[in-house]
């Protein structure tokens, strides 16, 4: 597949929207997490929803992923100090 094609079906598949926020590198890190996290599950709770998981499935994969994210979001320091983080 050539690097293009791959893109394009990567943009589709996994897009990720601007970052508006405060810009700091720990916020857009955190931001792609974020998104990455909504886009899985949507597709697990489409798998589910369409008889490819079943509930307990897609339920553990969704908890691990909640996990993984509050890792992140802990490891980058969002949300310590949120008096700082609203200037």
């Amino acid at each position: 597949m050539a690097d293009s094609a791959r893109m394009s079906k990567n943009s589709f598949l996994y897009p990720q929207s601007r970052y508006y926020g405060r810009f700091t590198p720990e916020h857009v890190t955190f931001n792609a997490n974020l998104q990455e996290f909504a886009q899985s599950v949507a597709y697990i709770s489409a798998l589910e929803t369409g008889g490819k998981l079943s509930s307990e499935e897609a339920y553990k994969r969704i908890k691990g992923l909640w996990k993984q994210l509050k890792h992140s979001k802990k490891e980058l320091g969002i949300g310590k100090n949120l008096s700082q983080e609203t200037r």
